[in-house]
């Protein structure tokens, strides 16, 4: 039986803290090379699942576990697919390597959302040109037809005319929707563009005692007047179907101003019926009123912001909005 020299153990055991030292560092480095992987993965917008070969899940990033519903319903597929869940659509894609699979779930509400827009704002483009010229009959032919029928029925006659209007209005709202907002600006006095929105409100017409308050300051804006009387309009009826769905049999709108250094402020208030979904008061073709088209407040903030504005719902006692223009 041979013995260890002292030599040969103290080389034997420097050469075990040698492969100790190794080992350790070899350790660090697959923790610090795992700990950069989740970071990573991490740091992906989209939720990553990543699985073994029993199909449990051994990685995934935050936005995975507050999906972990969505994952029950994931299958591995060599193309792509969308799901619908909880309201939301997702791009499911998967890619497997030897014997892991990564699954990746991508939220596409919006994209999907932006192309639903385009698509209803193309047939409503195509729907209101195919309305225009008959609706352009009827309204010449109602004038003549006013002309010409018994004082009694005249009023019969103003009541299609204010329903044409209606529905002419509706046809340059789509349009102006499906071809965008592109403000000509001149200067031109708010007296002007307040006898314009009264006679909006004479065409649209009411049933109940309504007052309206216009402000009574002198000043000059510098925009576009028809597009300005469009965001106007749409508010002032707005506010008058509120008012008609009120318990009350009569009601106020008033429109506020004010100025600073860099814009024009108007606040708008009524006192009809409180707006109930107020997420979807701008979304387009998506409407708080029963009778609404769902383009109104989209197209009077799109108006707003072409004149280096804004429009703004008011979280106040008293309902209303602001609505800014630049100076």
């Amino acid at each position: 039986m041979s013995t260890i020299t002292p030599d040969e153990l103290n080389l034997l055991i420097e050469q075990t803290y040698k492969v100790e030292k190794e080992f350790n560092e070899l350790k660090a480095s697959y923790a610090h090379l795992q700990d950069t992987i989740e970071k990573v993965v991490e740091f992906l917008p989209n939720a990553i699942w990543i699985l073994d070969e029993e199909g449990n899940v051994f990685l995934q990033n935050s936005q995975a576990k507050s999906l972990g519903k969505l994952f029950e319903l994931l299958k591995s597929k060599n193309n792509d697919y969308e799901v619908e869940f909880n309201s939301k659509s997702y791009l499911i894609k998967s890619s497997s390597y030897k014997n892991k699979v990564m699954l990746s779930a991508t939220d596409i509400t919006e994209q999907k959302r932006k192309e639903n827009l385009a698509t209803m704002g193309q047939m409503a483009a195509h729907l209101s040109h195919e309305i225009r010229n008959p609706i352009g009959s009827i309204s010449l032919l109602s004038s003549t037809l006013k002309k010409r029928v018994l004082p009694e029925n005249v009023a019969i006659v103003e009541e299609i005319q204010k329903s044409i209007y209606k529905i002419e209005r509706i046809i340059k709202a789509t349009l102006m929707f499906s071809k965008g907002v592109c403000a000509h600006k001149t200067p031109f006095m708010w007296s002007e563009l307040e006898d314009a929105l009264r006679m909006v409100i004479g065409y649209y017409g009411y049933t109940k005692e309504i007052k309206f308050i216009f402000p009574q300051q002198k000043f000059i804006l510098n925009g576009d007047r028809d597009l300005l009387e469009m965001l106007f309009s749409n508010f002032l009826i707005n506010a008058i179907d509120a008012i008609e769905l009120d318990e009350n049999d009569d009601g106020t709108v008033e429109i506020v101003y004010k100025k600073d250094d860099k814009f024009h402020k108007f606040y708008i208030y009524d006192t009809g019926v409180m707006i109930e979904n107020k997420k979807e008061l701008f979304e387009a073709f998506k409407s708080t009123k029963v009778k609404g088209n769902g383009l109104g407040l989209v197209l009077s903030r799109q108006i707003a912001e072409a004149h280096g504005g804004s429009v703004e719902f008011l979280s106040t006692k008293r309902k209303g909005f602001e609505i800014k223009l630049a100076s």
